[in-house]
Formats: C-alpha cells, sequence, structure tokens
C-alpha cells in the first residue's frame, strides 16, 4: 500500500513549487514582486519596469528599460491575419474572443517552433505587448469601430487606451492605468498562473500556455469579479446617493447573498491592491466630474466591512475605476489578462528554466479495493 495523501479542497495552503517571482503574506497583507513592496512598485514604477522585474528578479537600468520600452513599441502592431479574424469571428464573449485570438498568434509568431530561453524570453515580451493591441482590437470590432494602430511613442498605458478609444488620454488616466497593470501583473500561483505552469510543465509551448490561463481566468471565480461589482453600482443607480447603497446592500445581505468584491483566498486583512484602487477610483471620480461610483462604492465597503468583517479585494475598486476611464464592462477581465500576461509569462520562463513535470495525486474516496467482478446477467441492482 502506498501511503495515504493528504488531500485539501482547492489545493488551499498546499505549496505546489518553489519560486522568485511573487511573495505574499495573507496575515500582513503584504504583497511583493521580487522582494519589491507593492506599495513601493505603485508608487514609483512604470508597468513596463515591473514587466522587466518579473522576467529579470531585478529592476531595468536605464538601458534595459529603453531597449524594453522600444520592443514592446514594436510587437504592438498585429498581424493583419489576426485583425482579419478579429472581424470575422461571430459575436461574443470577449474572453472567447481573446482566448482564439491569442492562440492565433502562435501562427504569426517568428519564434514559434524555437524553445530557447532566449527564443522564449522573445515570446514573453512579444505577448505581453499583443495582449493589450488584442484588447484593444476586440473593443473596437464590438463596438462596430474602425481599429486603431498603435502609436509608437506613448508607454504601455497611454497606447493601450488611445487604441481602444482613439482619443489621447490625459495623465491621471494614464497613471491610474499604469498603477491597475502594476497591482494586477502576478498574485503567486493564482488559478490561471498555476493553469499556465501546468501546460509549460509539460514542455508545451508558450502560446499554449498562455491560451491555457486565459480559459482559466475566463472562469467566475477567479475572473469577472470587477465586472459583477460594476453591475451592482449600475443597479444601485448612476444617480443613487450612498443611503440607497446601504440598502442596496443589506438586502442583499439579508437573502444571504454574496457581495461581489469582498473577500480573499489570501488575504486575512485589506487586500493591498485595493488600498490603490481606492485613491484612483476617488481621483478618477473627481477628475471626470462623477464622483457618485466611489461614493457608492465606498458606503457598500463600511457596511460589508461592519456587518461581515471581509474586506475590499482588487476587484472592488478596480471596477468603478475602469468606468472611469471609459473602459466597457466586457473588457475589464481581458485587462485583467492585458496586466496579467507579465505573470503569467515570468511563471511560465520560470518553469521551463528548472522544468518537473507537474503531476500531483488524488485522495481516492471511491469504493473499496478490491471490488470483485460481476458477471452481466447477475448485475441485478448493482
Amino acid at each position: 500500500m502506498t501511503a495515504p495523501v493528504v488531500a485539501k479542497a482547492g489545493l488551499e495552503d498546499i505549496v505546489a513549487t518553489t519560486s522568485a517571482i511573487c511573495y505574499l503574506d495573507g496575515q500582513r497583507g503584504v504583497l511583493a514582486y521580487a522582494g519589491y513592496d507593492i506599495h513601493d512598485l505603485a508608487e514609483h514604477a512604470t508597468f513596463e519596469e515591473v514587466c522587466f522585474l518579473l522576467w529579470h528578479r531585478r529592476l531595468p537600468r536605464r538601458a534595459d528599460l529603453g531597449d524594453l520600452q522600444t520592443a514592446f513599441s514594436s510587437a504592438r502592431v498585429l498581424p493583419e491575419g489576426i485583425v482579419r479574424l478579429a472581424r470575422q469571428l461571430p459575436a461574443g464573449d470577449a474572453m472567447d474572443t481573446l482566448r482564439t485570438l491569442a492562440s492565433a498568434l502562435a501562427h504569426y509568431d517568428p519564434d514559434a517552433n524555437l524553445h530557447t530561453s532566449d527564443a522564449n524570453y522573445r515570446k514573453a515580451v512579444r505577448l505581453t505587448a499583443q495582449m493589450a493591441s488584442l484588447v484593444a482590437l476586440i473593443g473596437r470590432v464590438s463596438a462596430g469601430q474602425g481599429t486603431i494602430a498603435p502609436d509608437p511613442v506613448p508607454g504601455f498605458a497611454a497606447s493601450f487606451l488611445y487604441m481602444l478609444t482613439g482619443e489621447r488620454p490625459g495623465p491621471v488616466a494614464v497613471r491610474a492605468l499604469d498603477i491597475a497593470l502594476i497591482l494586477h501583473a502576478d498574485h503567486e500561483l493564482n488559478a490561471s498562473t498555476f493553469a499556465a505552469r501546468v501546460t509549460a510543465a509539460t514542455l508545451s509551448d508558450m502560446h499554449s500556455a498562455i491560451v491555457s490561463a486565459i480559459g482559466t481566468l475566463k472562469g467566475p471565480l477567479h475572473g469577472g469579479a470587477n465586472a459583477d461589482v460594476m453591475r451592482m453600482l449600475l443597479e444601485i443607480g448612476e444617480h443613487a446617493g450612498p443611503d440607497r447603497a446601504e440598502e442596496h446592500v443589506r438586502a442583499r445581505l439579508a437573502r444571504k447573498e454574496k457581495i461581489p468584491g469582498f473577500g480573499h483566498r489570501v488575504y486575512r486583512t485589506e487586500d493591498p491592491r485595493a488600498t490603490h484602487l481606492r485613491r484612483m477610483s476617488r481621483e478618477l471620480g473627481e477628475q471626470t466630474g462623477r464622483p457618485h461610483w466611489y461614493e457608492l462604492s465606498s458606503r457598500i465597503e463600511s457596511v460589508v466591512t461592519a456587518e461581515k468583517g471581509l474586506y475590499p479585494n482588487v476587484d472592488f475598486y478596480s471596477a468603478s475605476t475602469y468606468y472611469a476611464m471609459g473602459i466597457p464592462m466586457a473588457l475589464f477581465t481581458p485587462l485583467f489578462a492585458v496586466s496579467r500576461m507579465a505573470g503569467w509569462t515570468a511563471h511560465v520562463l520560470e518553469q521551463y528554466a528548472n522544468n518537473r513535470l507537474i503531476r500531483p495525486r488524488a485522495d481516492y474516496v471511491g469504493p473499496a479495493y478490491p471490488r470483485p467482478w460481476v458477471a452481466l446477467p447477475d448485475r441485478h441492482g448493482v
């Protein structure tokens, strides 16, 4: 007999690998990338710097950053075949479209059949830039609008907003999106990252690993909560006051309904990412002259924290933040993928560098062994 397998539902708190990418301390509310506290990164870094940090475990020097910005700028231009495919696909869930287009990118990647460390790094850079272009493309196509060629000059966040809206974004929106991208860039072995590493561990290609991650992110228990938050805010009403928000939430709690955007599998205190998104929601609301979404969110937070002892997670204030930027709700989860691409590819590269096939065990709870064979004529009521 083999030793019994200790099982925990959802692999909760099970250590599945070692990693030098992301550090979490749920009790203290700590999130760090390669040792750098998320608060310092949100305060001082750009998304491009964080991408480099996740891939190399160090901050970029000036020349490093310039090279990465140039590579991003070049890679933003999508193959014409991808643009045509986006227009040919039936209308549907944006994550379905994103999954299909991300897979199709492999057919146009010059390094598709190369599995060297240099080729995989180039694919990581290329995919991160292309993901932003794909989401902007999906947004334009779904709205029946013409595509906008990327501008090679602006940074990552500004370029995305321009490709999506066709308007030059202001500095407040650019910095808010830059911070949001930083905050969402990685989060250790979340479901989509683990899915990407499982695929990479078979030595499948990077595009396949990323498609696995996108498919996993699509699930409502992983992605999509910020869209649920925004739907709740819209249900309360654009012109409703905070008192109406409190009534709405108390009614939902009385019906034993979950309030989206609260609680987290890891954190037992405030999600450190929510700290920055709360501020960004307030600042963008003030800047756009529509502060009510923040005001409604703030009242909801007060009620849920007081009644349930739950803190807002990364999704709660990202809803009103993205909405204030003019990002459609259908793109909230795809935008998550734009940011998390940096973390997904960092984990895939790390998996490749020290690979072992990921093959966990299951705790068998079926009928006892050995089970006697019953011939077909004798299977009455078996």
